[in-house]
């Protein structure tokens, strides 16, 4: 069974900064793809960040140069860093993996973590 658990989200004010990190568990994993979603009052689920095993990155427009996601892979755990965080940045926030299961691959959510982002 594999679990992605996320922490770090809270309250932070505009301008401030705030770290998501989230970590895989589960036996023999072997993680393609770790990113982060986020789902704000009344939207879509829509991606932010994420990060290949081959180290390729892609950002929502609305994040570059702000957002910078990062992993670690000993410790199968993946990082946003947020700064400049503004009010539309709240929501929240999903840890999203792909994992390889024999020739595909299964993707696994974590539970979500709350950002609020005040003006």
């Amino acid at each position: 069974q594999v679990q992605l658990v996320e922490s770090g989200g809270g309250l932070v004010q505009a301008g401030g900064s705030l770290r998501l990190s989230c970590a895989a568990s589960g036996s023999s994993l072997s993680i393609d793809v770790m990113g982060w979603y986020r789902q704000a009052q009344g939207n879509y689920r829509e991606l932010v960040a994420r990060l290949s095993s081959s180290g390729v990155t892609k950002y929502a427009g609305s994040v570059k140069d702000r957002f910078t996601i990062s992993r670690d892979n000993a410790k199968n755990t993946v990082y946003l860093q947020m700064n400049s965080l503004k009010p539309e940045d709240t929501a929240v926030y999903y840890c999203q993996a792909e994992i390889l299961v024999g020739t595909g691959r299964r993707g696994y959510w974590g539970q979500g973590t709350q950002v609020t982002v005040s003006s």
